[in-house]
Formats: structure tokens, C-alpha cells, sequence
């Protein structure tokens, strides 16, 4: 077979997407609480003006309710275990153990709750990996310090990793730091909690206390369980340069710099990379303007995480000199059209042969294991008049995704593990719609939160059961028993 013996087949959620229960258990509002629902939602909130107020007469806010994992953990993960799932990634709200951000002590029913959680995974054989932060700052840190451009959140993120670590570092090997933490070069409202006007200082500032928080993580880490793999967790989009010019052949590695590398250059190499200061003049800085100490600096190149993790699902292209205007939509960024490339129905390119690409970049580069922590189609699922959904083409893009991962494996590339993107249905991130489903298991309810909130498995589900159940060694969806 050409999947290790161990490799770690599963499936990833966030708690801001699919838990719910916003106000229960003593749980504070985080800034995603804030998001209104809608295709419009990252356009509301990227208005300096938006006061993040929570306003239901104004709003729709259907992350308030997710699918109610909150009260439907047990069954959910019982599904997952059904699946064969080797590992779960899941992210740990932390306003439902520090409802404000700044407590000294944490809430004792959030410890209880994600107790409840781990040990339903456990008793699965499921292997809990747990993102730290995934893009859920208590709302109080962003209204009230300014986000990641305040050190004081470096102490404040101290004391909740420290917690969620020493708590649960003897039952849980795998952790992440930041999920996504590059896309803020995008869109720094999900994850750095910088509302208003946000200058570029202020992101390159975030960045550092972030890598410095990531640093501080890890170190808790060594000290709790030797054992414990910490990773890093960035958005990666593998960038073409539109045609031969040379023009756009800089353009395109300085881009993959820019936005792939810089982020994982600090966290997994401990330093920051040469091209920084160049990085930097782009928007008129110096490595000067930055809060940076020596002592910052020596814990980062001590202190540098395990493995690399990655959300994959389009890939980019690079073309400056105006040949071509034709765009697409994407994960948190648009860009250049690929005519080589078909796109999901919300316009996101699908490229398998990326991701064979991105694991032989990333590998290149680091020489650390590599992780798949996210990929996956969002589409419009039907349900039919028996209930059945046939998602053939959710199986079709799995499928050729993991083909591109058994190449990468084939290259030499060690690949830890696959957890497709909301293995069940959830509330998107960037339109906070129910209509963009990713799941092998269905949710009835609809972008307006209505529904029965039902559990339903879909072809995918069984397809994926036997992917598991062959480790990998049957991608086929011929002849399922669905």
C-alpha cells in the first residue's frame, strides 16, 4: 500500500463553525460571534466602520447556533469513528474557557465540556488534533486591546495554551498553534482580531507576537509531554507564474514568499527569513518599526514547531503585466484565471496536481513532516425524495486529491496525515452559509439556520469509510454499499 501504516486519516471542523451553544457554560462572545451571516459578510466587517456590535435586528448571525456540536458531540463523533476516522482536528473556542480573554482562571464548564469531548475521541480511537486558535480571539481582545498587534495578548494566549497543554498534553499528541496565521496578509480581521483601519505595520506586528505566542506554546509543550508534535498551520495556495516572462516569473516568487513561506519560514526555521527587509519595503518599513527583542528572537529559533500543516484547496497565478484581466474567486483571496483549471461553484479553482505540488515545495524547503489538515469542495448537495445524497463530485475532487498525495508520498515527501475540510456540513467561514456544504455527513438545516438539525450520511461517507477501511489502497466508488 501506498499510505503509511500510520498515516492519519480523518477529518477537520472549527468550534466557531459547528459548535454553538455561544452563550452557554459560562462562554464569553468571540469575535467570529460578530460576523453576520451572509455572501457578504467579510465585506461588512472589512468596513473600517463596522462597530462589531452584535445587532440580531440588523444581522443574521448563524454561528451562534453552528449545528449544535455543543449538544450533538457524542453522536457526531460516534459518526466520525463509523467513518474509521484515525484522528480528528478540531479547535478549542478559547471565550468557552476564557470568556474575555483576560481571566486569570479558567471557566470550569469549558474544561469540562472539551474533557467530554477528547475523551469521546479517545474511547473512539480517535486521535484529537487540536488547534489552538482557529480564528476565535474572545471579541473583548479585539474591541478592547486592538487584536495581535498588542503584546499583551502574547500573555494572555500564554495562559490558554498553557492551560489547554498541561490539561490535556497527556491525552493529546498532536497540537497547532494558528490556523491559517499567514491569510491575515489578506484578511487580518479572522486571524489576528484587528478590527478598523488596519495599517500593514500593525499585521507585520501581529505576525511577530503570534510567532512569539507560537514559540511560548511549544515550549509548554517540551515541558508537559516530550512526546507532543506541535505544528503551524498556514493557508497555502500553490502560484504559477501566468506565462514565461520573467517579469512574471519574480513576480511569482516573490509572491510565494510573500504569502506561502514567510509565515512557516519563522515557525518552522526559527528565524526570519532574508527577503524580510524586502518584504517589508514593499509597504514603506523597516525591520526597525517592529516591537522585536532579542530575547523574542532567541525563543523563536529555540522554540520552532514539529511539523507543517496546511490548508490546500486552489491553487493561484501570477500576471502583473496586465495581459490578461480575467479573475477568479478563492479561499480569502481571488486572483489571475487559470484556462487550464475548472472552478467549484463558488469559483475556486480545482488543481489536485497543486497539492503535489505544495508537498514537494513545502518538504523542499523545511525537511519537517507535512500535514493535509484541510481540503475539500464546497458545493449544493441535494437530498433526494429517499433521503439519499449522491455527491459524486465531492468523491471525484477527494479522489484526485489524494491521488496527488500518493505521488507526493511516492517523491519521497513524508505526509503525516488527510483531514478534509468540514468532514460534516457547517457554517461557512467566508459566506456563513449552510448552502456550502463540504461534509460526508448532511445537516438539514438551511442558511437561515431552519431545519430538524438531522444527521444523515451521504455517498461520500461511505466512499471515504472505504478509503479508511483500505488505507487508501481503494479510491473507487464503484460498487459502494450506500
Amino acid at each position: 500500500m501506498s499510505f503509511p501504516k500510520h498515516f492519519l486519516w480523518g477529518g477537520a471542523t472549527a468550534a466557531n463553525q459547528l459548535e454553538g451553544g455561544w452563550q452557554e457554560g459560562g462562554r464569553g462572545p468571540s469575535i467570529d460571534d460578530a460576523l453576520p451571516g451572509g455572501k457578504q459578510r467579510l465585506n461588512i466587517v472589512a468596513d473600517p466602520n463596522f462597530d462589531w456590535t452584535i445587532d440580531p435586528s440588523k444581522y443574521t448571525y448563524p454561528n451562534h447556533e453552528g449545528i449544535d456540536f455543543f449538544h450533538h458531540y457524542k453522536q457526531d463523533i460516534a459518526l466520525f469513528a463509523e467513518m474509521g476516522f484515525k484522528c480528528y482536528r478540531f479547535s478549542i473556542a478559547w471565550s468557552r474557557l476564557f470568556p474575555q480573554g483576560t481571566e486569570e482562571n479558567a471557566n470550569e464548564n469549558g474544561l469540562a465540556f472539551y474533557d467530554d469531548v477528547i475523551d469521546t475521541c479517545l474511547e473512539h480511537h480517535i486521535e484529537p488534533v487540536i488547534t489552538l486558535s482557529h480564528y476565535e480571539l474572545p471579541l473583548n481582545l479585539a474591541i478592547n486591546f486592538g487584536g495581535w498587534k498588542n503584546k499583551e495578548l502574547i500573555t494572555f494566549f500564554k495562559r490558554f495554551a498553557d492551560t489547554v497543554i498541561e490539561r490535556w498534553g497527556n491525552k493529546v499528541k498532536y497540537f497547532l498553534t494558528f490556523n491559517e496565521i499567514n491569510s491575515a496578509a489578506h484578511f487580518p480581521v479572522l486571524s489576528q482580531g484587528m478590527v478598523g483601519d488596519t495599517p500593514k505595520k500593525a499585521v507585520f506586528q501581529a505576525w511577530h507576537n503570534q510567532f512569539v505566542a507560537s514559540a511560548y506554546a511549544v515550549q509548554t509543550a517540551r515541558r508537559v509531554n516530550p512526546e507532543i508534535q506541535m505544528g503551524n498551520m498556514i493557508l497555502y495556495a500553490t502560484s504559477y507564474a501566468y506565462n514565461a516572462n520573467p517579469v512574471n516569473q519574480l513576480a511569482n516568487l516573490q509572491h510565494n514568499q510573500d504569502f506561502n513561506f514567510f509565515c512557516a519560514d519563522v515557525q518552522v526555521r526559527g528565524e526570519y527569513p532574508a527577503y524580510t527587509h524586502r518584504y517589508l519595503a514593499e509597504f514603506g518599513l523597516t525591520e526597525a518599526d517592529l516591537d522585536r527583542t532579542p530575547e523574542e528572537l532567541a525563543l523563536l529559533k529555540e522554540y520552532h514547531v514539529d511539523f507543517l500543516s496546511f490548508s490546500y484547496y486552489m491553487s493561484s497565478a501570477t500576471e502583473i503585466t496586465g495581459e490578461t484581466k480575467d479573475t477568479v474567486a478563492g479561499n480569502l483571496m481571488g486572483g489571475v484565471k487559470n484556462p487550464y483549471l475548472k472552478a467549484s461553484d463558488w469559483g475556486w479553482q480545482i488543481d489536485p496536481t497543486g497539492l503535489r505540488i505544495a508537498l514537494n515545495e513545502l518538504y523542499d524547503r523545511y525537511q519537517v513532516p507535512v500535514f493535509v489538515v484541510e481540503n475539500g469542495l464546497g458545493a449544493h448537495d441535494k437530498v433526494e425524495a429517499d433521503g439519499r445524497i449522491f455527491d459524486s463530485y465531492r468523491i471525484d475532487y477527494l479522489r484526485e486529491h489524494l491521488k496527488a498525495i500518493e505521488g507526493a508520498l511516492e517523491d519521497g515527501v513524508p505526509v503525516m496525515g488527510y483531514t478534509p475540510w468540514g468532514c460534516i456540513d457547517l457554517v461557512s467561514a467566508s459566506t456563513g452559509e449552510m448552502s456550502k456544504r463540504y461534509g460526508f455527513i448532511y445537516v438539514d438545516l438551511d442558511d437561515e439556520g431552519k431545519g430538524s438539525g438531522a444527521r444523515s450520511r451521504k455517498e461520500s461517507f461511505a466512499w471515504y469509510q472505504r478509503v479508511i477501511a483500505t488505507n487508501g489502497a481503494n479510491l473507487s466508488s464503484d460498487d459502494l454499499d450506500y
